[in-house]
């Protein structure tokens, strides 16, 4: 059988499955994974799906997104993207609200950027309205006007819109 084309990622499974001092029956038992069809993927023989690498990374506690990159499935740039969102989204400082501004000011930046608004960048009709007004309240307007504008008013926080900023 030939070596697919799947970069490293056979290899890089390998180290990691070793540094986490694991068997490839351990990480089968562990993943619901058949053991042969394991070590077929150590070698560049298989090209797993996104489930089976999601199973993996879990099992051997690390980033699924950097297993997509390397099988393939994930752009590079798509997996900073998700793994930005998803430190915004496991915050445990921060409400929901709140994240879903930062999120709104993330994808304003993005757009500004000239890079398109990620997967999750539509939020509900509810979030939305109430991040509009904590955007505005601390966003600043550099944010390209999709996340908060103040006409022209940087200065500050609990500034809103509906107040004349010249005031």
């Amino acid at each position: 059988m030939a070596s697919l084309n799947v970069g490293n990622l056979g290899e890089y499974l390998r180290e990691q499955r070793r540094a986490a001092q694991l068997s490839l029956r351990q990480l089968a038992d562990a993943t619901g994974v058949s053991n042969p069809y394991l070590s077929q993927i150590e070698r560049g023989l298989r090209k797993p799906s996104a489930d089976v690498l999601q199973q993996v990374a879990k099992a051997l506690r690390i980033s699924a997104e950097t297993l997509y990159v390397r099988a393939g499935i994930l752009d590079e740039r798509e997996r900073e993207e998700l793994e930005t969102r998803a430190v915004i989204l496991a915050d445990p400082s921060i409400n929901e609200r709140q994240k879903n501004v930062l999120l709104q000011i993330y994808d304003s930046f993005r757009r500004e950027n000239g890079f398109a608004p990620g997967p999750d960048a539509d939020v509900d009709a509810g979030a939305q309205a109430d991040a509009g007004a904590s955007a505005d309240a601390g966003a600043g307007s550099d944010a390209g006007g999709d996340a908060g504008t103040r006409d022209g008013d940087d200065a500050g926080a609990g500034t809103t819109k509906d107040q004349d900023p010249h005031s």
